[in-house]
């Protein structure tokens, strides 16, 4: 039975999960770290990057985090060459003298229409 035979219920592309806010679009932020393809980040990981209340006084911002997990992506990206993914921990300051150790998965894999892009999420919702 080839696969045409089966007939599609639901699909959900890349670019809806963008509009959506599942995927959020660091392209361009990303080139600063040698990515030169599409770059997304998951929402739940993404949850992260964003400093929850009561750390503005720690030295905490959006681009402080954000740098954090881009610069640990890169080099866990070259280490990896030739996988299609690489795993990395991130720490993440969480409340005062707190941190979350976090799991993260870079996949490289096709988009839309079959050309390469890059995926910065959980284990678990990749």
């Amino acid at each position: 039975m080839s696969d045409e035979s089966w007939p599609i219920i639901f699909s959900y592309s890349r670019t809806q999960a963008i509009e959506d806010g599942v995927l959020i679009d660091v392209t361009a932020e990303a080139k600063a770290y040698g990515f030169n393809l599409p770059f997304v980040i998951g929402d739940n990981l993404f949850s992260y990057v964003t400093p929850p209340p009561g750390l503005e006084g720690e030295g905490q911002s959006q681009e402080g985090r954000l740098h954090d997990l881009m610069s640990l992506a890169a080099l866990s990206a070259r280490k990896g060459l030739q996988q299609d993914r690489v795993y990395f921990e991130v720490l993440f300051l969480m409340k005062p003298g707190k941190h979350e150790k976090v799991r993260c998965v870079l996949h490289v894999g096709p988009g839309d229409h079959g050309e390469p892009v890059l995926t910065l999420c959980l284990p678990e919702d990749l």
